[in-house]
């Protein structure tokens, strides 16, 4: 088996060698084709793994089968590992010495009802395939749970390029760990296994997440600041309640929270830098029964985001301010409380790394062909792999899944959310090439 190349050179390189770039481009084509090969060669196993864990999915903290599933699968294949953080699983492949890069999958599911049936009769008989499919090998057996963020296909692929790294191990110029994270849906599981010391000497962290709108094969990546920090937080505004018809005997909280929601508003549009990314989010609101009386309190709730997280420490700082100063101007009292662990963990934001970032990009392309590394979107959505990059740089990109006549269409967090299979044994050499080239690169700077 050939050898991993390496991109990096320094400026010592002779400007004569000019067939240098070349006998380079060559080397790490032959390697990308050796890699997919080995991929494609390990697919049946891949799809077969994905598919036992889609069939019996698990929520945050509760994925004792997926779990056990990951460990006998590492075992077997000869590669030790050890439960961490509850439900999680990491193991080492390689030398087990420095420089050590890390590879994250999360394995938690959403409480979902699994559809597979469409209303829509364009899409019909796709979905009549794809019914066929599911029904008969792999859809969920536990009601209302299911895999509709495709952390099975995750988990399977990094199982896949543990397979395929084990079997590279003796080319590793270092090591590899391999992150099997429980409770991404909201749990912060990566907190908890950071507290838990996974991260001892990595110096860097990959991931990568299926994504429904681009085709399958192809990845988006993205420097910077890429996924918001996230928290959710309850206001309870109290009045003085009384009837309707006597309204200056009373302190009305419902007018308190209008004023309040109002105010709010403009924390975003008024307060901030127009070009930074920042919601706030008022989801809910309740208070009171009796039409003909005023109610003693009010209570609404909501969500903020920011692309930083010091945007996010801002927002909650203004949040607090707002709601007591609107409830005092109407001779009412304000309490703004920003949730917590454990059921509803701050996120912070997902910053990725532009080096590293710039290495899934030539990994991506020489691996999957230039053509098939697109710029990634910004989005407002958290993300708790932001929790390894607080302490170590790190890049998670999309991987696309779409594909129409498999009738991978849908959007995540769906009922009829269904993915191409097709991206697994891509998913595997991802993870291997990004490990491997990051590895190799480094124990070239090392030689330096």
């Amino acid at each position: 088996m050939k050898l991993v190349p390496t991109y990096h050179f320094t400026m010592a390189i002779p400007l004569a060698s000019l067939l240098l770039p070349l006998l380079l481009s060559t080397a790490l084509a032959e390697y990308a084709q050796d890699l997919l090969r080995q991929a494609v060669g390990e697919r049946e196993w891949i799809v077969g793994v994905r598919r036992r864990i889609h069939a019996h999915p698990e929520l945050a903290f509760r994925e004792h089968r997926t779990s056990a599933l990951v460990r006998e699968e590492l075992e077997r294949l000869g590669i030790t590992c050890r439960s961490v953080a509850g439900t999680g699983v990491v193991a080492d492949v390689g030398s087990g010495l420095s420089p050590i890069v890390a590879l994250r999958a999360d394995m938690d599911a959403l409480p979902l009802q699994e559809i597979v049936f469409c209303n829509d009769h364009v899409l019909l008989a796709v979905h009549l395939r794809c019914q066929e499919l599911v029904e008969w090998e792999h859809k969920s057996t536990v009601d209302g749970v299911m895999h509709a963020c495709g952390h099975d296909v995750h988990t399977a692929m990094l199982l896949g390029a543990a397979k395929l790294l084990h079997e590279r191990k003796n080319q590793l110029k270092g090591t590899v760990r391999l992150l099997f994270q429980p409770a991404e849906e909201g749990g912060a599981g990566a907190s908890h296994m950071v507290k838990e010391g996974v991260l001892h000497g990595v110096e860097a962290i990959f991931a990568m997440h299926v994504d429904h709108r681009i085709p399958t094969g192809i990845i988006a990546a993205h420097a910077g600041p890429t996924q918001a920090a996230v928290c959710f937080y309850v206001v309870r505004i109290e009045g003085k309640s009384g009837r309707a018809e006597t309204p200056h005997l009373n302190a009305d909280p419902i007018a308190a929270a209008a004023f309040t929601i109002l105010s709010l508003q403009q924390l975003t549009s008024r307060e901030d830098d127009p070009l930074h990314s920042q919601v706030l989010s008022v989801t809910y609101i309740k208070g009171g029964k009796s039409i003909d009386v005023t109610p003693s309190f009010v209570e609404f709730g909501g969500t903020l985001r920011s692309l930083t997280t010091e945007g996010l420490h801002r927002l909650e700082k203004r949040l607090k301010e707002v709601v007591e100063g609107q409830a005092a101007v109407h001779r009412c009292m304000g309490v703004a409380e920003i949730l917590g662990a454990p059921d509803y963990p701050m996120y912070p934001a997902v910053v990725n790394d532009e080096r590293l970032h710039h290495h899934v990009e030539i990994v991506g392309r020489h691996l999957l062909g230039p053509d098939k590394v697109k710029p990634g979107e910004k989005i407002m959505a958290g993300e708790d792999f932001a929790f390894y990059q607080q302490l170590v740089p790190g890049v998670i990109f999309g991987i696309g899944i779409r594909n129409e006549k498999a009738g991978s269409i849908h959007s995540l967090h769906n009922p009829h959310f269904f993915v191409d299979e097709d991206v697994l044994p891509i998913g595997a050499a991802l993870h291997t090439g990004i490990a491997e080239m990051y590895l190799t690169g480094r124990s070239t700077l090392d030689e330096d």
